[in-house]
C-alpha cells in the first residue's frame, strides 16, 4: 500500500489573464509529481463534487445556493476575489468532496493527502480570500455527522490565520483549530481559534519549527483527536509575495516531518490538504508544494502505515 493521493483535473479551473490567483499549479502540481515518481496512478483517488447537503453541514442554506446558482451580489464576489463562474464553482465543491474522501483514506489507512484544498477564509455565510467553501468544515462536519469521528484537530500552518474556520467551528467543540499564521498579515480582523500562534515577520526555520515542537505534542494529549486535518500552505517561505515569514525549503520539509510524525507517533490519523502558496515563479511555487507529497511518501513507508 502506498499513500493515498486525492485528485480531480476540475481542481483547475479558466481564470482571467493575469488574474493573481496560481490556479495553475493545481493542474502542474499533479503533473510533476507523476513526472518525478512521486506518486502513481494507482494511488490516485478521484472525489465526487460535495453535495449540498454536505456544504451545508458548514455553509448556511442562503449562502450555498447563491454561489451554486451564481446569484451572489457583486460585492460578495469581490470580497472572494475569484470569478464566479460554473467551472469555479465546481472546482470548489469537488475540492470539498476531495477533503472528505481524503478524511476517510486517513482513517482508513492512516495518512492521505489532497491536491488541493485548505480554504480556510470561507466563513459559514460568506467567502473571502480566494475562498468560496470552506473544505475542512465541511469534512470535519460530514465524519461527524456520520459518526467516524468524535473529536477533529485541525493544524492550520499557512502563514494566513484559519479565520473562516476558527469562526465556523467557534461554539463546536468537537472541532478544535489550532492556526500558527503571521501576526501582521491577512486577515486584518483575526477570529478567535481554540489555540492561536500570531508570530512575528520574517521568523525563520529555527524559531518556526521550535514554536511547533513546543505547541503540537501537548495539543495532541490535550484534545486527543481522532483526526487531524493538516493545511500544508507553503506561504511562509520566504520568498512567497503574500507571506512575510522566512522559511527555507528545508524548514518547510522539516515542518511536515514534524507534523506528521508526531500525530502518527500519537496513534492520530491525518488528511493534509494543499494550502497557500503564491512564489510568483509556478515552477519554483510546484516544488515547494510538492514537499509535503515527498515527505508524506516516506513517512507512509517508514512508519509502515
Amino acid at each position: 500500500m502506498s499513500l493515498p493521493v486525492v485528485h480531480h483535473p476540475a481542481y483547475r479551473a479558466p481564470m482571467p489573464a493575469g488574474h493573481r490567483f496560481p490556479m495553475g499549479k493545481y493542474g502542474r502540481l499533479m503533473a510533476y509529481l507523476l513526472e518525478h515518481d512521486v506518486v502513481t496512478p494507482m494511488q490516485l483517488h478521484r472525489p465526487e463534487p460535495a453535495p449540498v447537503a454536505w456544504l451545508e453541514q458548514a455553509h448556511t442554506p442562503s449562502y450555498v445556493a447563491a454561489v451554486l446558482s451564481q446569484t451572489l451580489e457583486p460585492a460578495a464576489q469581490r470580497r472572494i476575489g475569484l470569478p464566479l463562474t460554473p467551472a469555479v464553482v465546481t472546482r470548489s465543491r469537488t475540492a470539498s468532496g476531495g477533503t472528505v474522501l481524503t478524511a476517510r483514506l486517513a482513517l482508513a489507512h492512516g495518512l492521505a493527502c489532497n491536491t488541493a484544498g485548505g480554504s480556510h477564509h470561507a466563513f459559514a455565510d460568506y467567502g473571502s480570500g480566494f475562498c468560496l467553501f470552506n473544505d475542512v468544515a465541511v469534512a470535519a462536519r460530514v465524519l461527524l455527522a456520520e459518526g467516524c469521528i468524535e473529536q477533529a484537530l485541525v493544524v492550520d500552518l499557512d502563514v494566513h490565520q484559519g479565520d473562516g474556520t476558527a469562526a465556523i467551528s467557534l461554539d463546536d467543540p468537537r472541532i478544535h483549530t489550532f492556526s500558527m499564521h503571521c501576526r501582521t498579515n491577512f486577515p486584518l480582523r483575526k477570529q478567535a481559534s481554540d489555540l492561536d500562534l500570531a508570530v512575528e515577520a520574517e521568523l525563520e526555520d529555527e524559531a518556526y519549527l521550535a514554536l511547533l515542537a513546543e505547541h503540537l505534542p501537548a495539543l495532541l494529549e490535550e484534545v486527543r483527536p481522532d483526526l487531524v486535518f493538516f493545511n500544508a500552505g507553503v506561504d511562509p517561505h520566504a520568498g512567497d509575495r503574500l507571506g512575510r515569514l522566512a522559511l527555507s525549503a528545508q524548514g518547510l520539509v522539516r515542518r511536515e516531518r514534524l507534523v506528521l510524525e508526531t500525530c502518527l507517533a500519537a496513534g492520530v490519523p491525518v488528511a493534509a490538504v494543499l494550502g497557500g502558496g503564491y512564489a510568483p515563479d509556478l515552477e519554483q511555487l510546484v516544488c515547494l508544494h510538492a514537499i509535503l507529497y515527498r515527505v508524506a511518501s516516506d513517512v507512509f513507508v517508514t512508519m509502515r502505515l
